[in-house]
């Protein structure tokens, strides 16, 4: 295998990856190749673009990295390209992690669990006594006193409630229709006072009528105050 070394500028992604890389992934691609350096070469075409490595791509390039190892791959039609990519990405997944394995090697670690895509907590915990891994387990999602105290300092928002209605002017946007003006109230009719000619409002005592039915057959009443009709 010939190992090319290739500008990051003169690479780009695939129009459809099917792999999607998480924040935390590009986080431990990063932490991997600062621990080891880049291990294995993005796998690209004639033109530039990537078949497989594009997470390891996006961390070189988060990390400021100008250069990266490739190897090249020609001669492949568009189907092939494709094809290549789809099996990378599959065939990896179709293995299993040997839990006895991983015990053993981290046994062997002696204490160091600093393991880019590994928990530490959770490597100690398989390579403890159960008092050990009792102790871990408490532990977990504590906090220490001084970030506690530090918490506990910070001021508390006052929640403010916003008023039921605005106290300054609000104007409707361009593509916002103006709320209709608000339509008085049917008022009963006014009486004129003998002695001043003013019209005053007198409410009409009048006793209130039965239930009648209309053309419709619905029933209504005649309202004693206003005179209108309010079905039943």
């Amino acid at each position: 295998m010939k190992i090319t070394v290739k500008k990051l500028a003169d690479l780009h992604k695939p129009a459809h990856n099917i792999r999607r890389h998480s924040d935390k992934q590009i986080t431990e691609y990063i932490r991997s190749i600062e621990m080891f350096g880049q291990i294995k070469p993005l796998v690209v075409d004639e033109h530039g673009e990537i078949i497989a490595g594009n997470g390891l791509f996006e961390a070189l390039t988060r990390m400021g990295r100008e250069t990266c190892d490739c190897y090249v791959v020609t001669g492949l039609t568009d189907v092939q390209k494709k094809k290549l990519m789809m099996a990378d990405n599959k065939v990896y997944e179709l293995g299993f992690t040997d839990t006895d394995a991983i015990e053993q090697l981290v046994k062997e670690l002696d204490g160091d669990t600093d393991v880019p895509g590994w928990d530490a907590d959770l490597l100690k915990m398989l390579n403890s006594t159960i008092e050990e891994a009792d102790e871990i387990v408490n532990d977990y999602g504590s906090f220490p006193d001084t970030e506690v105290a530090n918490m506990n300092r910070r001021p508390v928002e006052e929640h403010i409630p916003y008023a039921d209605t605005p106290s300054y002017p609000v104007t409707p946007s361009s593509d916002e229709t103006p709320p209709a003006p608000a339509q008085p109230a049917a008022q009963p009719p006014a009486a004129v006072s003998a002695d001043t000619g003013v019209s005053t409002y007198t409410p009409q005592d009048s006793p209130a009528q039965p239930p009648q039915s209309g053309d419709d057959g619905r029933r209504y009443i005649i309202c004693p105050k206003c005179g209108e009709r309010i079905c039943l």
